[in-house]
């Protein structure tokens, strides 16, 4: 699973409907994993679960559930239901949370890395063990009954959208990975893998969130990215990334252009580090644009699984 494609879906219609068409369309393609954000409407992880039933093959992913307002307890059942759902198929992405999110469920925002570094002990205690007895400064997981979900294997992989030193840090201490966002080439290879990389006890997953569209428009898409990605410039999280690789905007960030100009940028990710790259705002130039783009991953993803397999062939 090295090339995939971060799904969403316009408000009309049945939203779920949608994103299984979407899933079925590009799994069609030879693209191997779809993603899914969290927002405040739908439920991320249960959607995984439906998209993986009904596209079988297809790896499916959350990014990201921020853990402010969440309990380990209650994630843990999600992700280990939605790994026996798809039988395996499940990769869950969490994420610090903002003041935004916080807001939403009425609760602070204080304290950050230290609720992410209890949130994933506890939550890697309960999938490590079926059970917990954590008793922390901010949460406490002390579930009476057994937390197991039968059929919920292998262990579900937990990945953090972590960009920061001090949440990478924990990620590479406790998780699988990171799922960086807006962090470009630059900053993949300077600021991000060898922080985690240094903490991890294992090769950590670096799985590279990267806006990008196949387009002879580049200049109006250029302009829609920079209507569209401006919110994350008020972040602090993601404004640190972007000005980290020397830009001034988001949308300075996203891949816009010709296959050719498409396929050098995501490689410029794989060279730094990334394991996986996951495309991202594919429909900022509308559907046949989209499409485009989608068959252009597709073809890349499968390039680089017959490499892959040539790699590992015995020399003659």
């Amino acid at each position: 699973m090295t090339l995939g494609i971060a799904l969403a879906a316009s408000n009309s219609g049945n939203y779920v409907d949608q994103i299984v068409a979407q899933a079925r369309s590009v799994a069609e393609l030879g693209i191997g994993s779809v993603w899914f954000g969290q927002r405040m409407d739908y439920d991320s992880p249960a959607l995984a679960a439906i998209v993986g039933r009904e596209v079988p093959g297809v790896q499916v992913g959350t990014s990201a559930i921020p853990v402010v307002g969440r309990h380990p307890l209650l994630v843990s059942s999600q992700a280990q239901t939605a790994q026996a759902a798809t039988h395996g198929r499940y990769h869950l992405g969490l994420a610090v949370g903002s003041t935004l999110a916080a807001s939403a469920f009425g609760t602070s925002f204080d304290r950050p890395i230290t609720r992410l570094r209890e949130f994933l002990t506890a939550l890697r205690e309960l999938l490590d063990t079926g059970t917990a007895g954590f008793h922390g400064e901010l949460l406490t997981v002390t579930p009476p009954l057994p937390t197991t979900v039968p059929g919920a294997e292998p262990r579900v992989p937990v990945l953090v959208a972590a960009m920061g030193p001090q949440a990478l840090r924990v990620t590479g201490e406790l998780a699988d990975g990171t799922l960086p966002y807006l962090a470009g080439p630059k900053t993949l290879s300077e600021h991000i893998v060898p922080v985690i990389t240094k903490t991890s006890e294992t090769a950590p997953r670096i799985v590279a969130f990267v806006p990008a569209v196949v387009t002879s428009d580049v200049e109006g898409t250029r302009a829609t990215a920079v209507q569209q990605l401006a919110f994350y410039e008020q972040v602090p999280s993601y404004r640190r990334v972007i000005e980290l690789e020397g830009a001034s905007r988001a949308a300075e960030l996203a891949l816009i252009g010709d296959e050719e100009t498409i396929a050098a940028g995501i490689q410029r990710y794989y060279d730094a580090g990334a394991t996986e790259v996951v495309l991202t705002s594919t429909d900022l130039a509308g559907p046949d644009d989209q499409h485009r783009t989608w068959t252009l991953a597709g073809a890349l993803a499968g390039d680089r699984a017959d490499s892959s397999t040539a790699a590992a062939l015995p020399a003659e």
